[in-house]
């Protein structure tokens, strides 16, 4: 778990470039506050990204395992997408 998370910093998400063929083209981006990189990285990225993703707040690094529970925390405060019991998206 992690402690006093500022999710109101500014974030830069840096995505995977995912594995095959056909896989869309996403790059940096900068965010206002952490909550909406960690919302976006959760429910708009594909899986293959998100894999091997890294949240960038005042030169501190998150990955994706990271991103998860922040996104799970009790703390996060955005609304969340609803999920089922494994986790994924219903």
């Amino acid at each position: 778990m992690i402690e006093a998370f500022d999710y109101s910093a500014p974030a830069e998400l840096f995505p995977s470039k995912g594995k095959g063929f056909r896989r869309k083209m996403v790059s940096y981006r900068r965010f206002e506050s952490a909550a909406v990189a960690i919302r976006y990285a959760i429910e708009e990225l594909e899986p293959d990204k998100l894999v091997g993703a890294v949240l960038e707040i005042d030169e501190d690094r998150y990955d994706d395992v990271a991103i998860r529970n922040l996104y799970a925390s009790d703390g996060y405060p955005l609304p969340r997408l609803n999920t089922n019991q494994e986790g994924s998206f219903v």
